[in-house]
C-alpha cells in the first residue's frame, strides 16, 4: 500500500504488518538518518557515531574507553577501531594509567576540542541534517519516546 518517501517506485509495495513493526521502523529511520549524515558530514571525514564519542569525551574527560563503549552500545572491537581512527586524525589521545594497565582513559586533544566546538551547531542545530517531516512538538515527542525506549 505504501512506498517509502524519497524512493522512486514504479509501483507501490505493500508493507503489511511491517508498517507497525518498531524494529523495522527504527531500522528505516536509522538508514534515513545515516544518508542525511553522510550528505552533511562526509566532507569532514567523520563517520556516524564519532561525533557522539567526541562529544562525550568533551563532557567526560578521562572517561574509560570500555565505559564509553558500553554506554554507547558499541562493540569493543568497533570502539577500538574508532578510537584508533580518531587518534590518527589527532582529535583524541589515550592514556593508560600505570596503576591499571587494562584501563584506557580518553581525552580530547586541542584539535579535538576545537573540532567539537566548531561543529557543535552542525550536530545539534537546525540545519539540513536535522530537517524532517515532523513538527517541533512531534520531534520532541519522538525524542522523549526514544529516550524512554532506550532506557535514558
Amino acid at each position: 500500500m505504501k512506498s517509502l518517501r524519497g524512493v522512486d517506485h514504479e509501483e507501490e509495495i505493500n508493507f503489511g504488518e511491517l508498517e507497525g513493526s518498531l524494529g523495522f521502523l527504527l531500522r528505516i529511520a536509522q538508514v534515513r538518518n545515516f544518508e542525511k549524515f553522510y550528505a552533511a558530514f562526509d566532507a569532514l571525514g567523520l563517520r556516524p557515531g564519532e561525533f557522539s564519542v567526541l562529544w562525550l569525551m568533551r563532557l567526560n574527560p578521562g572517561v574509560r574507553q570500555g565505559q564509553l563503549a558500553e554506554n554507547l552500545k558499541i562493540k569493543p572491537a568497533q570502539m577500538s577501531k574508532m578510537i584508533r581512527r580518531l587518534e590518527e586524525h589527532g582529535r583524541i589521545r589515550r592514556l593508560i594509567p600505570d596503576h591499571d594497565r587494562r584501563s584506557v582513559r580518553l581525552y580530547l586533544t586541542k584539535d579535538g576540542e576545537d573540532f567539537t566546538n566548531a561543529h557543535r551547531d552542525d550536530f545539534f542545530g537546525q540545519d539540513h541534517y536535522h530537517r524532517h517531516d515532523l513538527s517541533e512538538l512531534e520531534a520532541k515527542q519522538l525524542a522523549r519516546l526514544l529516550q524512554k525506549y532506550s532506557g535514558f
